[in-house]
Order: C-alpha cells, then sequence, then structure tokens
C-alpha cells in the first residue's frame, strides 16, 4: 500500500486566492519531503469552496519545487477543453515534470459548470464530450499524420507537413504516455468502468466504506467487457484522514477544525442537494439529518492516532478486498499548519508501517 494525496484543492470562501495557492504549494513540498506517491489535483469553476479552475498552473509550479512525488490534474474536466489544446498542453507538462504527470480525467459534476460551459449534464452528453475528447487526446499522441477526426463534439485535424518545417510535433515524455486516472462516485459510474475497460487509474472519492465496495464492480465489469483483468494495486481511494498523537487531539483537529468546518458548510449541504447523501450512510434508511460531521467523524473519516487509523485502515481493507492507495483528502490548515503537516507526517511515518502487510498480488492483464 502506498499514501499519496488528492485535493479539490479546498480553501474557505475568504481565503485570498494567491494566499490559499501558497498554502497548496506548502502542502505539495511536504509531501514530497515525506515520500507521498502522488497527488491528484481538482479543476472547478463556479465553486468558491473549491476554487481552482487551471489545476496546470498549480502543478507548474509544483514540479519546479519538487522531486520525486508524481502530480497530476484530477482530473482536468474534458468537456470544457478543445482535445487538441488540451492534448498539446499536457504533453509539454509532461516534459516539463521530467515524466512526472499523470493525467486524471473527469466529467465534471457541478451543475453551476454545466450551465457556465452549457453543456447537459442531466442528460450524460458532459460523459459522451469526455469520452470523445480522451479519445482524440489519445490519438493525437499515437497516430501519424494527416487525418482528421469528425466526432459529435469536436472536429480535429493532425496536418502534415507544410511548408517544410510546420507540422505537429509536441508528444509526452512518457511512453506512450502519462498514466490515466479516472475518478468515480456514483452506483455504476461509467467513468470506473471506463477505467476498467482501458487499464486506467480508478479513484473512488470519500464515500462509506460499505458504499465503496460497489466502485470495484463497475471497474471489474469494465474490465470484463475488454478482456481485461483489473488490478487492485490500480485502485485508489479518496479519504478524510487527519492523524495526531491521540484519538481526542485528532478528533478535535477534524472535527472542530478546518475539515469539519468544510464539511458543514459546505460539502454536506452540497451532497444533500444532490440527493447524494445515501453514499455516506451506513443504513439507507437513517434519515439525512443524522449525517453530520460528527457521524461522517465517527463511521467514514480515519481520524485518531496513529495507531487508531492503522485499525481502521486495516478494517477497510478487509471488507474492500484490498486497493493499492490511500489518498489522504487535501483541508486548508492554513491557520494551523503546524497540525496539518504533523498529520502527515505520522500517516507516512507510523501509520504505514502499520499497514506495510497490506497488499494485493500482482496482476498480469489479459490485453494491453
Amino acid at each position: 500500500m502506498e499514501f499519496g494525496y488528492f485535493t479539490m484543492p479546498s480553501h474557505p470562501p475568504e481565503r485570498d486566492f494567491r494566499a490559499g495557492a501558497e498554502w497548496d504549494l506548502q502542502v505539495l513540498r511536504w509531501l514530497d519531503e515525506l515520500g507521498f506517491s502522488e497527488c491528484w489535483i481538482g479543476e472547478h469553476h463556479t465553486a468558491p469552496w473549491e476554487p481552482n479552475p487551471a489545476p496546470d498552473l498549480l502543478l507548474a509550479q509544483a514540479f519546479r519545487e519538487t522531486t520525486r512525488i508524481k502530480l497530476g490534474p484530477g482530473g482536468f474536466l474534458l468537456p470544457y477543453h478543445h482535445p487538441a489544446e488540451l492534448a498539446n498542453r499536457l504533453a509539454a507538462m509532461d516534459h516539463l515534470s521530467g515524466g512526472r504527470l499523470l493525467f486524471g480525467v473527469a466529467a465534471s459534476g457541478l451543475p453551476s459548470d454545466w450551465v457556465m460551459f452549457h453543456v447537459d449534464g442531466m442528460s450524460g452528453q458532459n460523459r459522451e464530450m469526455t469520452r470523445e475528447a480522451l479519445d482524440i487526446i489519445l490519438r493525437l499522441w499515437s497516430d501519424e499524420a494527416p487525418f482528421t477526426i469528425e466526432g459529435k463534439y469536436w472536429k480535429v485535424t493532425k496536418p502534415e507537413l507544410m511548408f517544410g518545417t510546420l507540422r505537429p510535433h509536441l508528444k509526452p515524455l512518457q511512453t506512450p504516455h502519462p498514466r490515466i486516472g479516472v475518478a468515480g462516485l456514483s452506483k455504476k459510474s461509467d467513468t470506473l468502468k471506463l477505467a476498467g475497460e482501458r487499464g486506467y487509474l480508478p479513484l473512488s472519492l470519500n464515500l462509506n466504506p460499505a458504499y465503496v465496495a460497489s466502485h470495484w464492480e463497475s471497474v471489474e465489469e469494465g474490465a470484463r467487457s475488454t478482456g481485461r483483468t483489473a488490478d487492485r494495486n490500480d485502485w485508489r481511494l479518496v479519504r478524510e484522514i487527519c492523524v495526531a498523537d491521540t484519538d481526542e487531539e485528532a478528533w478535535r483537529l477534524a472535527v472542530d477544525g478546518p475539515m469539519g468546518r468544510m464539511m458543514r458548510e459546505y460539502f454536506l449541504p452540497l451532497l444533500g442537494n444532490f440527493g447524494f447523501l445515501d453514499y455516506l450512510k451506513h443504513d439507507p434508511a437513517m434519515a439525512d439529518s443524522d449525517v453530520t460531521v460528527e457521524y461522517c467523524a465517527r463511521r467514514n473519516w480515519l481520524v485518531g492516532s496513529p495507531k487508531t487509523v492503522a485499525e481502521k485502515i486495516e478494517t477497510i481493507w478487509e471488507e474492500l478486498g484490498g486497493f493499492g492507495s490511500l489518498l489522504t483528502f487535501g483541508f486548508d490548515y492554513a491557520d494551523n499548519p503546524r497540525a496539518w503537516r504533523h498529520s502527515l507526517e505520522l500517516i507516512q511515518r507510523e501509520v504505514l508501517p502499520l499497514v506495510g502487510h497490506l497488499h494485493n498480488d500482482p496482476v498480469a492483464h489479459a490485453a494491453e
């Protein structure tokens, strides 16, 4: 098992945008120093609690200030980008990263973003656009010119040599391309089926451990449809994690701190408006009003001393049948940075040795 990081990034609405970005960069430096394996950075356009419309700008800075950790958008919202333009930007970024770029793909789930870009998310248009854009990007990286793709949403040409010197020339440093990851939330998630179909990295967002078991079923269903064997080592789970020297201190820092505030003021009400609170319940019959910060901290979050958190991780591992990486959900502790730094340090130096015996047998894929 490895520990990574997933950040929206989340900041309180009153946080100055630049100050929030400075916090994110500081955390990325810590993650690199402490040995976290990877970090995924979200893209959102209309969420004051998730103010990051351009993850590549943060990534470009972070690659200059880190040396080992793999970084990527988590993910680029493909319906909002021209695939040819994004293919070139990603290729350039992979070179700037020295081959440490991850390519996160997302279909966009915020209705306010759909309205801004005139994408019909209710009909699934965002998912159609995501698949089409990804196919175009991959073909631009792999196929020789000339060719033209006439899709439902985009028409793209890769031209042959012009005037003896002009030609498409940007391809990723990594061969054939950076590893691709896709995040999923709902049961029967289309994006998680896509991960299984193509051997991408599935990322399960922060849900009730019992509910998230359905995600692996989607990955396996997608894998079977293309003759693959899904590999649990590829599976990433996003989880709220706060570790301190004692259970009591961790609870205070999480529930009464920035993690609890963000969930109380933003994330839980948002999930309620979407009808998604069932994803956090251990019993579907319980009332939505009972899904509180305290409930989530007890049932879903990994909060406590290193020993307590390690025991919770092992329980989740056994319930799910194994996974490859646990991604710490990022929060803005800029007003108490020592506490968040200490939590990250405890995760790597004390929790990881206690769960190091949890591993999956490697899987040989049936198809490339």
